[in-house]
Order: C-alpha cells, then structure tokens, then sequence
C-alpha cells in the first residue's frame, strides 16, 4: 500500500527525535516535508540532508507557543505546494519533578508547549483542511496519557489534554478529516533533556535502558497516514516489548 507520495506534511518539533525521524521516512516515501522547530541550525542540516537523498523539504523556524508563528508556519507549507494533507504535532518537553518542587516555570512552560502547541497547530490547519475537504492531524501524546506516575503529574496531565483535544477534534470533524492519536512508550528522543530534577533524571536514565528508537513511532505515523481516505487510525500506543508500564 502507498498513500503518502505527494502529500504534504508539516511537522512541529520537526529538528531531533520523534519528528525527525518522522521526516526521514515520509520525505524517503516520497511526502513533501515542512518541519518546524526553534533550533534553526538543525533544521538546515536535517533537510540538507534529506535533500542529498532526494527527498522534499523545507523548514521555517517555529515556537509552537506563538500562534501566530504557528499560523506562519503552516501557511507556509500550503502555499509552498499547494495543499496540505497532514499536521503531526509533536514538539513536546518533559521536565519531571515531584510537585512538592514547586517547579511553576516549567509547569507553564509543559503547559504552553504540550498543550497550547497542540491547539495551535489545529487552530492553523483546521481552517485550510476544511476548505479543502480533506486533511489528517496527527497529535503526539504519551503512554503517560493513560497513566500517572511519580514525578510526571503535570506531563502526564498535559498528555491527557493532548488525547482529551484529539478525540474531541475526531467527534467534531469527522467525515473528511482524520485525527490519530500517536502514544509512545519510553522512546530515544532528547525529551529527558530537560529534566532538571536529579532524583527525577535519575530514574528516567534507569527507565530508558529500554528505549526503542524513534523511527519505531515514524513507522505507527506512516502506517496511519497510508490509509484510504475512508479508515480513520485513531489511537495507536507504540511500547518497548520490556515495558512493563
């Protein structure tokens, strides 16, 4: 089955990890790729390099916290060729700490970034899918959209959002528009990065032993992109085959 040459795909969080390599293997399946992200930097080396490939591609520096570049953005990606078929939402950051840590900047900033990021993209495509009478969001969540744990109340509670918007957006659009939620487990990503929390960084440098690599989730993406028009993919939850949660 192929169903991905020549759609256009604008992906946020589209410089490292999950949205990378999303981009590697939709560009290598013949999409026309958008990425986005704040590190412009690595946004040239990555469609340098696709383009060395002969893959389609082309960036533009986003913060998903702004609408109004989130708007930029996308528009972009139409006007540049024509349509746009697919949004994945997947910049996304992850700073675990306790709540007894009292770490509010970066409660705010999971908000803005998890939460806000994600209606942001819908806000900028839906107008564009709509009119076009066709289109598919793609929103990345979490296994942490299922389940809290220690340490993670707020990330798991934005990810709760993500798949609370996406199944809202689904029941509101459906007919000409799919909306897929995309859920992995503990995946190699630059996403513990950000913890500044010793305790909490600790654990998550215990609980990534088992990591799978972050073209495992590229591949659930491109599986619920080929579709027929008419199948709709709505939840797909990606874990290491260790995992235990």
């Amino acid at each position: 089955m192929s169903n991905i040459k020549g759609k256009v795909v604008a992906i946020t969080g589209g410089s490292s990890g999950i949205g990378e390599a999303a981009a590697r293997l939709l560009a290598q399946n013949g999409a026309h790729v958008v990425i986005g992200a704040r590190r412009t930097e690595k946004l040239e080396a990555l469609a340098s390099s696709l383009r060395s490939e002969g893959g389609s591609v082309e960036y533009q520096t986003l913060d998903v916290t702004k609408h109004e570049q989130m708007e930029a953005f996308i528009d972009f990606a139409q006007s540049r060729f024509g349509r746009l078929d697919v949004v994945i939402n997947n910049a996304g950051i992850m700073p675990l700490s306790p709540l007894n840590a009292l770490k509010v900047d970066e409660w705010d900033r999971m908000i803005d970034v998890n939460i806000r990021g994600v209606l942001h993209g819908i806000a900028a495509g839906l107008s564009i899918m709509k009119k076009q009478g066709f289109g598919q969001f793609i929103n990345i969540a979490s296994i942490g959209a299922y389940a809290v744990s220690p340490t993670a109340a707020v990330y798991c509670a934005t990810k709760y959002a993500v798949r609370a918007i996406s199944e809202g957006l689904r029941q509101e659009v459906g007919g000409d528009i799919r909306v897929t939620l995309v859920s992995p487990g503990v995946t190699e990503s630059e996403l513990a990065e950000s913890i500044s929390n010793d305790e909490a960084r600790q654990v998550m440098k215990e609980y990534r032993r088992i990591s799978i690599p972050a073209s495992a989730i590229a591949r659930a993406m491109l599986y619920a992109i080929e579709q027929p028009a008419d199948v709709d993919v709505n939840e797909i939850i990606v874990r290491p085959t260790a995992s235990l949660a």
